[in-house]
């Protein structure tokens, strides 16, 4: 009977534990392979990953953000001696679209899908690679999500002499494509996908020391860069070249910002519409495609190709930037002195013949050629009237166009194009609008000196941002030429005459008689008073958030509100080092800290105290707003001031360092001569992410310097930064807490 019992129990529990087995999805299913069977030292090989996915489920691919919220497909290689990773991990023909759920774009499989990731062969013998994939599938029929976690193995791959020349000894370098050395790692990283605000989850340790052997540890790989690094006595480590295209703050950020870059240039592009030398030619324009023998359709669809025309033209001088850019220009241009010299001399000019001390125009020997071409008529015709339009409104638009390319500039490459499409996009539109719908030209207000006073204000605006291009230059280069209260100043005046202009105080040379003051004209000077009020606490001291990202730091100023008020000014501690850099580099809020990670780490020693690592730069945008918004807080500054020894690494600084200092990066084997380019190739080397900000915080006496917890990029919300410094508190304590007293 007993018996009995026992075997129906068992039954039972049988059959329940299949029944819950039955529950375990294994939607993706995962193989492997090798590009070639054989290979040589020094050459590539492909580890390729081929993915079998059930019906009605997708595999999430490796190239989009991972912000966006499904879980992007990551890959941890298991590091040897024998291999080096090559760029980052790339997915195949993956499928791209908007998810209406996640509100972004996402990247994925159905049925079958493929990843590839190149390495580079280093030693002879056989070669086994293994690595965890991370990844996550989904199905559309009830909305389930799988995730995925597994190890897989690639090889063996079987490994003869040198191709070419013997491998070099490791020196921790990762190989670049084509050329390199050996690479050890350490830590995990994992960078975002394709999202420049994505964080390593873990943190590589080593300081930039690039010859001392390594040891080996782990090495994460993703669609967005492929991290590296070492593990030594001098604690170096690498990265590789892919590392230094993770783009995680740019003046214009990733999708979303290209998005409110390309709303930025369509404004103004309705702006130039509403200038002297555009808006008299609207009525003009249209009736050639609204009178004559043509009938109504075909008029319209001149109007469209006219358009078009003028789309075409514009997105073409975009290309054209974008091309002589190429891939390094963007961070040129944001950082050099010379392209933003260039740029404020081309605002200012600009900007004051916007108010009428000259007009710049095109030779007339070239708007009489294109005009020619005009009145030849036919499709062609079409094209070199609107081509006309563009050259005989050169002297409106330019300083418009010059504004949107020099901003796009400076940030990805493909923004003058979106730049300009946006900027045509509206520049072209009424002209199509009015041809179709003719009878709406009824409603325009009729030419007057009212277009002038639209110049005018544009001339004032193109003025005041003349003066960003000028202080990156001067706080790259440490002219001391623009610096705050200065740049507070100019601004304060130009939107004071801006304000005054509007009211009709005073005219200038191309203005008519003004007999009243309109409604509008009375709003916009109103505008102009009250951004000209917002400044003036700038000059005491006020942090002026909304501006953050286009004043320079918050440092030193003439007048300060809390000095008058009483407030004691922070002295620096008794006994510290003196900063080295500090007679050029400022920390804001008379916050005291330092400007070299060594210095700042025997400090920290000795006060026994967290290290705060701020990689930052002069032209930043986001670390000032930052500093504005988040670190003004009373909370966040006194942790700053109380609980860290602070130190702020600008990976823009060109101050050049004595020779004896300099050293090739094993990252891109360049010499890093200036303090910038050693704290960008710190950054990078040792955490894989090379975009600012980037906060990291840590333990001064750990052997590896690996964060007390993961380091976090652009955060505004105070709450959040606040809770990040509280957590490395604490995990500073415990790591020095005895394992007996916890």
């Amino acid at each position: 009977m007993n018996t009995s019992r026992i075997l129906k129990f068992l039954l039972l529990w049988l059959g329940l534990a299949t029944s819950a087995g039955a529950q375990i999805l294994t939607p993706t299913h995962l193989t492997t392979a090798l590009s070639k069977p054989t290979a040589k030292v020094g050459e590539e090989v492909e580890l390729i990953i081929n993915a079998r996915i059930d019906d009605k489920w997708h595999l999430y691919a490796s190239d989009f953000s991972d912000e966006v919220g499904p879980v992007v497909f990551t890959m941890a290689f298991k590091p040897g001696p024998g291999y080096a990773l090559v760029g980052k991990l790339q997915s195949v023909k993956s499928h791209h679209e908007q998810d209406e759920v996640f509100k972004g774009e996402v990247a994925f499989w159905e049925k079958t899908g493929q990843l590839r990731q190149r390495i580079k062969i280093l030693q002879p013998g056989a070669l086994t690679i293994s690595g965890v994939a991370d990844y996550q599938s989904c199905t559309t029929v009830d909305g389930r999500c799988v995730p995925g976690n597994e190890t897989i193995t690639f090889g063996p791959l079987t490994v003869t002499g040198a191709a070419g020349a013997a491998p070099a000894k490791s020196t921790g370098a990762v190989a670049p494509p084509d050329k390199g050395k050996p690479v050890r790692g350490i830590a995990p990283v994992i960078l975002g996908a394709a999202d420049s605000s994505a964080t390593p989850t873990e943190a590589a340790t080593p300081t930039v020391a690039p010859t001392t052997p390594a040891t080996a540890a782990t090495v994460v790989t993703d669609s967005a860069a492929t991290v590296q690094a070492a593990v030594a006595p001098a604690e170096i480590a690498a990265a590789p070249a892919s590392a230094a295209v993770a783009t995680a703050q740019d003046p214009v950020k990733e999708a979303g910002g290209l998005w409110g870059f390309a709303l930025l240039a369509f404004t103004l592009g309705l702006a130039a519409l509403v200038t002297p030398c555009v808006f008299p030619m609207v009525p003009m324009t249209v009736s050639l495609f609204t009178s004559g023998n043509d009938s109504r359709q075909r008029g319209i669809f001149k109007a469209l190709v006219y358009g078009a025309s003028i789309i075409g033209i514009y997105v073409l001088m975009g290309v054209l930037v974008s091309v002589l850019l190429g891939e390094d220009g963007p961070n040129l241009i944001a950082t050099h002195w010379l392209p933003n010299l260039i740029f404020f001399v081309v605002f200012v000019v600009f900007g004051l013949s916007f108010l009428g001390l000259f007009e710049i125009t095109l030779p007339h020997q070239i708007v009489n050629q294109v005009d020619a071409q005009a009145d030849k008529g036919g499709w062609a015709g079409i094209f070199f009237m609107a081509l006309t339009l563009v050259v005989v409104s050169f002297s409106c638009t330019a300083p418009i166009v010059a504004s949107i390319l020099g901003m796009a500039a400076r940030g990805q490459r493909i923004q003058p194009i979106v730049g300009m499409l946006g900027f045509s996009l509206a520049f072209a539109l009424p002209f199509t609008l009015f041809a179709i719908f003719p009878s709406w030209l009824k409603s325009l207000p009729r030419s007057g000196g009212w277009l002038n006073t639209v110049k005018v204000v544009l001339g004032f605006v193109e003025l005041m941002l003349a003066l960003k291009f000028l202080s990156t230059a001067d706080l790259a280069y440490h002219w001391n030429l623009l610096n705050r209260d200065v740049y507070i100043v100019l601004w304060v005046v130009l939107s004071a005459l801006l304000g005054f202009y509007l009211l009709g105080k005073f005219r200038l040379s191309h203005d008519s008689p003004l007999d009243h003051l309109s409604v509008g004209r009375l709003l916009m000077a109103v505008l102009a008073f009250a951004f000209t009020v917002y400044l003036v606490p700038g000059l005491f001291g006020a942090p002026l958030p909304l501006l953050a990202g286009y004043l320079p730091p918050q440092s030193k100023h003439d007048f300060s509100l809390a000095s008058a008020g009483g407030a004691a000014v922070v002295p620096a501690s008794v006994g510290r080092e003196a900063p080295r850099f500090g007679e050029f580099l400022e920390l804001p809020h008379n916050l005291n800290g330092y400007f070299d990670l060594e210095q700042a780490k025997r400090v920290a020693r000795l006060e026994h105290k967290p290290i705060f690592i701020d990689f930052t730069g002069h032209a930043c945008v986001n670390c000032r707003k930052m500093e504005a918004t988040v670190w003004s807080d009373p909370q966040v500054l006194e942790q700053l001031r109380n609980d860290y020894v602070v130190v702020a690494l600008y990976v823009d600084d060109k101050t050049e360092l004595p020779e004896k200092e300099w050293y090739t990066s094993a990252h891109d084997q360049q010499v890093k001569k200036t303090l910038g380019k050693q704290n960008a190739d710190l950054q990078i080397t040792r955490y894989g992410f090379n975009a600012q900000p980037y906060y990291v915080l840590l333990d001064p006496d750990a052997t590896t310097s690996k964060p007390l917890v993961t380091p976090i990029a652009y955060e505004p919300n105070v709450a959040q930064f606040s809770a990040f410094l509280r957590a490395g508190v604490k995990q500073y304590q415990s790591q020095r807490t005895p394992v007996a007293a916890r």
